[in-house]
């Protein structure tokens, strides 16, 4: 008797990671979407469409399906081929969180069609110790801002600012920037006095979501421990930076680990205006930029057991 699979639905959203000062431990979910749509197939098939849709539906080298295959393959489980349509508006290699989606997208593969009854926490554990680290991934999986530890092999997550009506906007430059390489800029050690600025800004970005305060984010946003040391491969960052001085932008930060610029603003009534300040401070044609909204989390599209 062969049982037959449902098929799966996923929203994943995209993910800025740090946000200044909270770095590998802060995570704020952004309104745009990875969308998978998967159903059993005779053989491994991707549909894609969106943006840098050819990558998105090679086969070779693909984070879906790798995570897919070898979290079966690793639980004795049979490999089901599947047939994947992807929409997909995530940025990729813009540190704004593609690879937490893709990998999120594989765990929740495997658990369907491999009927592993994994629970959420489970999933984001598997995920987040694929990623290395756990703020793009738990605030992927959550949704809001999402502060999250490692510990051991088990992930302590905090969720809040759900009803916060902030805006956000992206600058995006036309080249991208791999993780690994941003983190080698990164030094082996840091000084007391960035180390304790970083942890009072950390703290104050926390409250200024949780209590729902724009007027924290100027200061909490500041950071000394990446940020000063990925400007050379993050070229946007010291010309946006400024920007926290015009109406309107509560904050302003590297988006994840970089090259994006991410800016947090106060209401849609200063979009224009500060799109303009964007292109004129980083005078280059070239310069994308979108705007979005903090968002609830894949979880939200899971189906639970």
């Amino acid at each position: 008797m062969t049982t037959t699979v449902a098929p799966l639905h996923l929203r994943l959203p995209a993910t800025s990671a740090n946000l200044g000062p909270g770095f590998d431990a802060l995570g704020l979910a952004m309104a745009l979407y990875l969308t998978v749509d998967a159903t059993v197939a005779p053989a491994f098939h991707i549909d894609a469409t969106g943006r840098d849709a050819a990558l998105c539906a090679r086969l070779d080298n693909n984070l879906i399906l790798s995570t897919y295959t070898g979290i079966l393959t690793a639980a004795g489980k049979p490999v089901t081929p599947l047939h994947l349509q992807l929409q997909n508006e995530i940025p990729l290699g813009m540190g704004c969180g593609s690879s937490a989606a893709a990998l999120l997208s594989g765990v929740l593969l495997a658990n369907h069609f491999g009927d592993l009854g994994w629970t959420s926490q489970q999933i984001l554990e598997e995920a987040c110790r694929r990623e290395g680290h756990p703020d793009n991934v738990a605030a992927c999986w959550l949704g809001s801002m999402t502060a999250s530890a490692m510990v051991g092999s088990s992930v302590i997550t905090a969720t809040c600012g759900e009803n916060i009506t902030w805006n956000l906007m992206l600058a995006l430059p036309p080249a991208s920037l791999a993780t690994e390489k941003a983190r080698a800029l990164l030094p082996p050690t840091y000084s007391r006095a960035d180390a304790v600025t970083n942890v009072q800004n950390t703290a104050l970005l926390v409250a200024a979501f949780a209590l729902n305060r724009g007027d924290l984010l100027r200061t909490a946003m500041v950071d000394c421990i990446h940020q000063p040391y990925r400007q050379q491969a993050c070229p946007l960052l010291p010309l946006l930076l400024p920007l926290i001085q015009h109406p309107g932008v509560l904050g302003v930060a590297l988006s994840g680990a970089g090259p994006s610029v991410l800016l947090i603003t106060e209401n849609p009534f200063f979009t224009d205006s500060i799109t303009d300040a964007i292109r004129r401070a980083a005078n280059d044609p070239s310069i994308e930029i979108i705007q979005t909204a903090i968002t609830t989390g894949a979880i939200n599209t899971w189906v639970h057991k």
